[in-house]
């Protein structure tokens, strides 16, 4: 679900503020494609559990509280890979 929130983010922001400036139909229809490939995953018990555990752990603070929170819904469903352009910001 933060990926689908973040996306949008990205998506309907105008161009001008790096964005892709796509209006709200745009980008509805975009998340029906990205849905017929994509599963959805959402928090669970487990994922914060994990998340808790996770910026205690490394000691996360502020804004980058966001990608721990990734981190822990993948380890609540078991998914051992992820596709990223910000793979600094999961080294910890």
């Amino acid at each position: 679900m933060q990926n689908v929130a973040e996306f949008w983010n990205t998506a309907t922001r105008p161009a001008a503020s790096n964005g892709l400036g796509f209006s709200i139909e745009e980008e509805r229809d975009e998340l029906l494609r990205l849905e017929s490939f994509f599963e959805v995953l959402h928090e669970n018990a487990a994922s914060y559990i994990a998340w808790k555990a996770l910026v205690v752990q490394h000691r996360v603070i502020g804004v980058q509280v966001h990608d721990p929170r990734l981190v822990a819904v993948m380890q609540a469903h078991d998914i051992r890979q992820i596709v990223t352009f910000n793979a600094s910001d999961l080294t910890r």
